[in-house]
């Protein structure tokens, strides 16, 4: 009996899954999960079996041709997760199985391209482009075209060219990236004594060649079994002509061995005893634990929020939890929303679980991925920290999945496709596994706490912080002679401490009394203070580069990127110091306006770089280092960066968002907001909410431990209700006050919104696709009777270019908009649902 089955085929542009038949070889062996190449029209392609089917949708199916992988790549539950990713997405389901594979090992098929002949007459001069690339560069394939080519339809021009017989084309199927590493090893094959009364035979008495091959064979025989070779290279100068000789003379024997690529190699730990949990802890421990137990029963458990101030001791509930799960048998997921988060969390982890532990993010090596993703699927680690991407591992048996600071919008997936939201989809998938999700934040989205007041969610609370018990804290006190009396016992189990205390300064009041600097005097003086006294401070801006824009004082005119209309950054770095943060332009500042001719065009605003050099303008003494995205390009600079200022090598540290995010640094005295109103007004019905969660996380860096700690909030809006509520580190305030203006305007949690956006180089043409699709969805509500459904648009994004292309959108609101899409049609269209950001 003929075999059918459903394969999600790994080509980006199709949607849907496509039916196959297995043939004799591969029955019985391909089940779902498996990873296969099948013919996809004239292509050979990679998918992955989304299941067995009775009966195929097409009278004649083709059969599969191989199989990738004789293990599955995903398991029952992530072939679920992707299923639900698709629906609730409206993504390309072969988009979410992409998700779960390391990259390397899913290859796309391609098309290579190359040149028959020349004959530039009557060609466009996208054509020509194409044709002067094949010529120089020989054949390539559509991805690297891709690279050369950007922002053009060189595609259309390709087919063209193909049929006037100028170029050719061919499909191939790359294969795999990846594959398991294996070096040379050699052991001892006699024994010891056998292999010392060999010694002076190994070359002529007296040369170099006995000294090195004798230091390689005493290096051998102290080794328990099979070494790297490069081991044996580096301890005795030895070669492969020296190893050789000795294999000859049946001393040794050389061989392979397959190792690990391992990105946690390298991570000193120092074993970790839990502490003793706090009153609060415990109470918040029982509710935890009994979801474990109830979860590892069969028992559908809901979702639980930990709404925790910064440092009240989340994240020794998230270690217990992983304890617990371990000891059941079972895996944890450990989500941060940084790769900046990830070394401080891997490291507590790594002292609690030494060996367990693995690291997935996507600035590692593709085999680094590879590995992991392998140790994982054999059952050699047992828990994995990272960012979202952390989720789509294979365990087979996962009992918690963690999200560390769950508010982040980096949680949501905004490029590539799929677009998702990782709470939705950690929560729906912990329901797969018959796991628990246990999500913890200083600042919760307004949406969970309304999730958790209508009964879906579990609300959990740490009111309270707890002061670090940190051995170095402790010899810095003494050395200090600070006794900590702002810190009150916590029924004799550990202290608590509280919060910083925040002060607000009205800068409109700084510039009236003839301040002029970035820094008000009051933090000027708390600086001062800070370096004098040995101890660190954390400046924070949400902003990079050395100014906001350049501007021309005579005509007005304002330097911008000419493919995204938005203002370009100065840096002092560089010769070419103008730069665009969205798509990487660059050029010289110009000695005059470009409009009028002026000289007296200037840098305006503040950035990191600008505060860095005010900062050594005016404290000499004090050791400065920078952590936003220029310092961090680099694999290991978030690490780098953490440990010189964890170290005491600098004592003040300049960033942006990064710096505000589950940061645990005990010496941090100080934390000065350089302009707390960035972002505040942007028009976006999250704009509040953001500035609050950005401005209290950061708040949290200062003051834990017994050092005490302050944070000086610079503003020109002192009455805003987001800052006041910032200031005071009142959550319930600002929560109240938000979840009312949401539901007074009808926004999520109280409704559902579609953003939809096209993008084209032509701005005509994405006006006027813009109103045709609002004129079809119109149409559509009207025809399905949905009267709980608007249309907001068509209208230009806020950010209205980027990159050279327009952008236009539509915003469809109401109970459940996405069903209103579900029949597809939409082509070029970017459909994302209820996003962090309508800009």
């Amino acid at each position: 009996m003929t075999v059918y089955v459903e394969i999600a085929v790994n080509i980006p542009q199709v949607t849907g899954a496509f039916h196959y038949h297995l043939p004799a070889g591969l029955e019985g062996v391909v089940q779902a999960g498996h990873l296969v190449v099948v013919p996809f029209g004239r292509q050979r392609v990679q998918g992955v079996v989304l299941r067995q089917i009775d009966q195929p949708e097409v009278s004649e199916t083709r059969a599969v041709i191989e199989l990738v992988d004789p293990d599955a790549v995903l398991t029952q539950a992530q072939l679920k997760l992707a299923r639900y990713l698709s629906d609730q997405f409206l993504a390309p389901v072969a988009s979410c199985v992409a998700l779960m594979l390391p990259p390397g090992l899913s290859q796309h098929a391609d098309v290579i391209y190359s040149v028959q002949a020349q004959d530039f007459r009557k060609l466009t001069r996208s054509q020509e482009q194409l044709l002067n690339l094949l010529e120089r560069r020989g054949a390539l394939r559509g991805s690297q075209i891709d690279h050369h080519l950007k922002h053009t339809n060189w595609r259309a021009s390709a087919r063209s060219l193909a049929k006037k017989g100028l170029i050719v084309t061919h499909s191939t199927l790359p294969p795999p990236k990846v594959r398991p590493k294996r070096v040379r090893t050699v052991r001892l094959t006699c024994s010891p004594q056998q292999a010392v009364d060999a010694m002076p035979g190994l070359a002529k008495e007296g040369t170099i060649t006995l000294q090195r091959r004798q230091a390689a064979l005493r290096f051998i025989i102290r080794e328990a079994g099979p070494v790297d070779v490069s081991r044996v290279y580096s301890s005795s100068e030895a070669n492969l002509a020296d190893l050789r000789k000795l294999e000859k003379l049946g001393l040794i024997a050389i061989g392979e061995q397959q190792v690990w690529r391992d990105p946690l190699d390298s991570y000193l730990f120092v074993p970790d005893e839990p502490p003793q949990l706090t009153a609060d802890q415990g109470k918040v421990w029982v509710e935890i634990e009994a979801s474990l137990r109830a979860a590892y029963a069969g028992v559908e458990t809901k979702p639980l929020l930990l709404h925790g101030v910064t440092g009240s001791g989340k994240t020794e509930i998230y270690l217990k939890a992983v304890e617990q799960v371990v000891e059941a048998g079972r895996q944890a997921i450990v989500l941060v929303p940084e790769i900046s988060l990830t070394p401080q969390t891997v490291k507590r982890f790594l002292n609690r679980f030494p060996g367990l532990v693995g690291l997935i993010h996507s600035r590692l090596s593709a085999g680094e991925r590879y590995d992991t993703w392998r140790r994982v699927r054999i059952g050699e680690l047992k828990i994995v920290v990272g960012p979202r991407s952390a989720l789509f591992v294979p365990f087979l048996n996962p009992g918690v999945i963690i999200l560390d600071e769950c508010h982040d919008d980096s949680y949501y997936q905004s490029e590539p496709l799929p677009y998702y939201q990782t709470r939705l989809a950690a929560v729906e998938y912990a329901g797969y596994c018959g796991a628990v999700c246990l999500m913890g934040s200083a600042t919760p989205n307004v949406s969970s706490i309304q999730a958790c007041q209508k009964g879906d969610w579990f609300y959990l609370e740490l009111p309270r912080r707890i002061l670090a018990h940190r051995a170095a804290v402790t010899s810095q006190l003494e050395r200090l002679g600070k006794t900590g009396s702002h810190f009150y016992p916590l029924e004799g189990q550990a202290q608590a401490a509280d919060l910083p205390h925040v002060s607000v300064v009205d800068m409109r009041q700084e510039l009236r009394q003839g301040n002029r600097s970035i820094f008000s005097r009051e933090l000027s003086a708390s600086l001062e203070r800070v370096i004098s006294a040995g101890q660190q401070a954390i400046l924070f801006l949400n902003r990079r580069g050395s100014a906001t824009y350049v501007f021309c004082r005579d005509c007005g005119f304002s330097l911008k990127c000419p493919r995204c209309d938005t203002p370009l950054i100065f840096h002092t770095a560089g010769k070419e110091n103008l730069v665009c943060h969205r798509c990487g332009y660059r050029r010289n500042m110009p000695r005059r306006c470009p409009q009028c001719g002026s000289a007296r065009i200037r840098q305006y605003g503040t950035g990191t770089q600008k505060v860095e050099v005010e900062v050594q303008r005016l404290f000499p003494g004090a050791l400065t280092i920078r952590w936003d995205h220029e310092t961090t390009r680099k694999k290991g600079a978030h690490e780098f960066i953490l440990e010189e200022f964890i170290s005491r090598r600098a004592n003040i540290l300049i960033g942006t968002q990064m710096l505000a995010k589950g940061l645990d640094l005990p010496f941090v005295t100080l934390v000065g907001i350089i302009l707390a109103d960035v972002g505040l007004n942007l028009p976006d019905y999250r704009a509040g909410e953001r500035t609050f969660q950005v401005l209290t996380q950061v708040s949290g860096r200062a003051g834990r431990s017994p050092l005490g700690g302050e944070v000086i909030l610079q503003t020109f809006q002192p009455g805003h209700y987001v800052i006041q509520a910032a200031s005071q580190h009142d959550y319930e305030q600002f929560s109240r006050q938000e979840l009312e203006y949401r539901r007074s305007l009808a926004y999520p949690p109280f409704t559902n919104l579609v953003r939809m956006e096209f993008r084209h180089n032509n701005f005509e043409v994405a006006k006027g696709e813009s109103g045709r699709m609002a004129a079809a969805l119109q149409r559509l509500i009207e025809t399905e009777g949905r009267r709980a459904t608007s249309l907001i648009g068509p209208a230009p994004c806020f950010f209205s270019r980027i990159g050279g292309r327009y952008r236009w959108q539509i915003i469809l609101k109401g109970p459940d908009p996405v069903s209103l899409l579900k029949g597809g049609g939409f082509g070029a269209w970017k459909i994302e649902l209820n996003p962090p950001s309508l800009l």
